[in-house]
């Protein structure tokens, strides 16, 4: 016998002798084949939860169970809380626990979700940590957005944008060149912990993006004497902001009913709308006064020789304008500019007879130089603005290094950096003039006066700059009656020259 054949013989023995014994196995009954079983590990937050031998009946009783949940926000699906996991195994004699067993486990320790939209508000600042939006549907968002866009932007002019069908400017108007938000802005479809704050309607989110989450509203009923100007100022809102609080008042203009509730509410918005404009507006120039002494009239006299007349230019600006406020990088295109009316200046006789104590006669309009070179941009006007007052005008427009002007005749008795207005001011000035003014020019690029100077009407006192905190190249012109911060109060500087 060859060694290959006895090889082969061998085997055939060992195979028969197996055969043998698993039949004798099966004859006597203790061998039995098992098919091995399919179960599913659950885990939640990477801890096992319990093992279990039907994962659809977990869905089903998850989903048959949370009513509630379903029925408050109108879904017909609930699903398993945020970090659940669910891994199949194929195992043979596996202990497996109950459904409603890892069902009570889970509820207990974390909330169900919901399917909908989450939508991530990242802003460009380092440090500031995402804000989160969830919502249902996704077109709740982009309805909400849609009002918080036209709450400052026309709406009309806003879907001409989008269409691109903006009509071209005749005379004086404007056109969007760009617009965009400040945030990175990302919406995906996720599941949501109904511990989660969910909007489910249009309005309510409008409101978070308008107001956030802090907001207080008040209810004021309106008095007799009340305008809009007057409630709005008196609750720290501007009158933009009052209207947005109130849109069933459509204008400014609007009477109000005595009687009438209205709502108080400042606005502190969740996203930056950015835009960027090219706008055509006719501008009033303030008139210069000329004046003349005659000492053979006392002191408080004053006669008009020449009735002043403020210009108008009409102007062409790139503005830059976030959340319906302006900014302080307007450009002028100065080769545009086209002068509709010409300035008249007015000429004054003013009496110095008697010397007085008690100064110079301040009249209501028309006695003050304006600040800058002309043509200008007014950005930023006095008033409140989220809640925090602007005690000043914001002028810019004349570019960097351009001559600011005394308002009128004085002493200079601050001038330096911060000083008296504070560091955010940056290079500033203030003067004092008669009857009680105080006038203050902050973000100077240079300062070209001294504590103690006698300065007149137009001098040349410092230069436009964007020093201390400041959005751009401009002139924040502040006006007091009585000393800045110790007991002087703020006034519009456009009531000067009595500009709208």
């Amino acid at each position: 016998m060859t060694k290959e054949t006895l090889k082969v013989y061998r085997t055939s023995i060992i195979i028969t002798v197996v055969l043998s014994i698993i039949t004798a196995l099966m004859f006597f009954g203790d061998f039995k084949y098992e098919k091995p079983d399919t179960v599913y590990q659950i885990y939640l937050d990477g801890e096992k939860v319990g093992l279990i031998d039907n994962r659809e009946e977990l869905y089903d009783l998850i989903n048959e169970e949370q009513i509630e949940i379903k029925n408050n926000y109108n879904v017909n699906q609930v699903y398993p809380p945020n970090g659940f996991k669910i891994e199949e195994y194929t195992t043979y004699n596996a202990l497996t626990t109950t459904v409603d067993n890892v069902y009570n486990q889970i509820k207990e320790a974390k909330n169900f979700t919901i399917k909908g939209y989450t939508i991530t508000i990242k802003s460009k600042e380092e440090n500031v940590a995402p804000k989160y939006i969830y919502v249902l549907d996704r077109t709740i968002f982009e309805s909400a957005i849609k009002n918080f866009i036209t709450t400052f932007v026309d709406a009309t002019q806003y879907q001409n944008y989008l269409d691109g069908t903006q009509p071209e400017i005749v005379d004086v108007g404007s056109i969007i060149n760009n617009m965009y938000f400040d945030e990175t802005i990302t919406i995906k479809e996720s599941y949501i912990s109904v511990l989660e704050k969910i909007y489910t309607n249009v309005d309510d989110l409008t409101h978070y993006l308008l107001y956030g989450n802090e907001s207080e509203v008040k209810d004021y009923k309106v008095k007799k004497g009340d305008t809009i100007e007057s409630i709005a100022y008196d609750a720290k809102l501007n009158v933009q902001e009052f209207l947005i609080a109130n849109p069933s008042i459509k204008s400014a203009d609007a009477m109000l009913a005595v009687g009438q509730n209205v709502t108080i509410e400042i606005p502190s918005p969740e996203v930056s709308l950015i835009y960027e404009s090219e706008v055509v507006e006719d501008q009033e120039m303030p008139y210069e006064t000329e004046t003349k002494y005659d000492y053979s009239k006392s002191n408080g006299y004053r006669h008009v020789d020449q009735e002043g007349i403020n210009g108008i230019t009409r102007i062409t600006k790139q503005i830059q304008v976030k959340n319906g406020e302006e900014n302080s990088q307007a450009i002028i295109d100065k080769a545009k500019s086209i002068e509709i009316r010409p300035m008249q200046k007015e000429i004054v006789t003013i009496g110095r007879k008697v010397n007085s104590n008690w100064g110079t006669y301040i009249p209501v309009t028309g006695s003050w130089a304006w600040p800058t070179n002309s043509p200008y941009v007014l950005t930023s006007p006095f008033g409140y603005r989220w809640g925090t007052l602007h005690e000043g005008l914001d002028i810019s427009g004349t570019g960097r290094g351009s001559p600011i002007y005394a308002i009128g005749d004085g002493e200079v008795i601050d001038a330096g950096r911060g000083g008296m207005m504070g560091r955010n001011s940056g290079n500033c000035i203030v003067i004092k003039h008669s009857n009680g003014y105080y006038s203050a020019y902050a973000h100077l690029n240079s300062i070209e006066v001294k504590v103690g100077d006698i300065v007149t009407s137009r001098q040349r006192i410092g230069t436009m700059g964007d020093s201390g905190y400041a959005t751009g190249v401009h002139l924040h012109l502040a006006v007091y009656v009585g000393v800045p911060y110790n007991g002087g109060r703020p006034i519009d500087p456009k009531r000067l020259w009595n500009l709208k």
